[in-house]
């Protein structure tokens, strides 16, 4: 996956938005003000901070190990870095970012879901 898709499929999500809070190396992609992916597009490798169900998080580890770790700089029984330009399929990479969205939107205000749901 290249930097560009990966951004592309971090904003093609329902009120996503990408902003610089750290740094302007390190976007930071976002459903209404929630984080749910971090990396530094311009990083090799390209890696990218996801939010995962815990026992999903253990499992995509051993799964993939060196590919899928611990959270850099997050907390590690949420958060997995995914090496996005690696050995793991794009599909993969994928799902574990539509994963991390849709657990974050899962997390919000009923009230904000809805907003979501809406046209």
């Amino acid at each position: 996956m290249s930097p560009e898709d990966l951004r592309g499929l971090c904003l093609s999500f329902n009120a996503s938005v990408e902003d610089f809070p750290f740094n302007p190396e390190t976007s930071v992609f976002k459903v209404l003000g929630k984080m749910f992916a971090l990396s530094s597009l311009d990083g090799r490798p390209l890696t990218v901070n996801l939010k995962c169900d815990p026992d999903d998080a253990i499992r995509l580890r051993g799964e993939y190990p060196g590919l899928v770790v611990p959270g850099w700089h997050m907390n590690k029984r949420h958060w997995n870095t995914v090496t996005a330009d690696g050995g793991l399929p794009d599909r993969v990479v994928r799902e574990l970012i539509e994963d991390s969205y849709d657990l974050v939107v899962a997390g919000l205000p009923r009230a904000e879901r809805l907003r979501l749901d809406r046209p």
